[in-house]
């Protein structure tokens, strides 16, 4: 095995070597697949999370008219209203905590996306649309039950988003 330069690689070298090898061996594809898929996700999930409380600090904090900026119905303004704490060290453990619980559900949704699709993959002998359904229905629900206070109305809701957005997503595949 030769020896690789590590000083002299770029960072587009490292976001490409994701794709040729591995982040973990647990001796089974599955499970490498399944923390694979939760360990780049819940990364995903950190960078949301921090992007959107600098988005709102940034607005609150300037002599932008709250207003003007688009909201969404159902949505709340401020989704870290604990960050608006006495003193720094307050503001700073509500964002790590807010933080840890979205990397969580972005991580557990690709997680067990990722394994329930490989799994119905080697049991059925193929990936259709009828994987995405069945995947992105537990997926969906198993996110509806990271949130607070859900109710049955909620959980089927997110399993229904879940089983179509997978689905459309498995079906637009080859067009685009």
């Amino acid at each position: 095995m030769s020896e690789v330069n590590l000083e002299g690689r770029s960072l587009l070298d490292e976001l490409k070597s994701f794709d040729k090898g591995s982040l973990f061996d647990f001796g089974h594809p599955l499970l490498n697949r399944v923390a694979e898929s939760f360990v780049k996700a819940a990364g995903i999930g950190a960078l949301q999370a921090v992007s959107r409380e600098v988005y709102f600090s940034a607005v609150d904090g300037s002599s932008i008219d709250s207003g003007t900026v688009p909201e969404l119905p159902g949505a709340r303004k401020r989704r870290f209203p604990d960050l608006r704490g006495e003193h720094n060290g307050k503001s700073l453990e509500a964002l790590v905590r807010y933080t840890g619980r979205e990397s969580f559900q972005w991580g557990l949704t690709a997680g067990i996306y990722s394994g329930i699709t490989y799994g119905l993959r080697e049991a059925r002998g193929t990936h259709d649309w009828k994987n995405s359904v069945v995947a992105g229905a537990v997926t969906g629900a198993a996110l509806a039950l990271t949130l607070q206070d859900t109710t049955h109305e909620q959980l089927v809701q997110c399993a229904i988003t879940g089983a179509a957005l997978s689905t459309a997503a498995n079906l637009l595949r080859g067009i685009f």
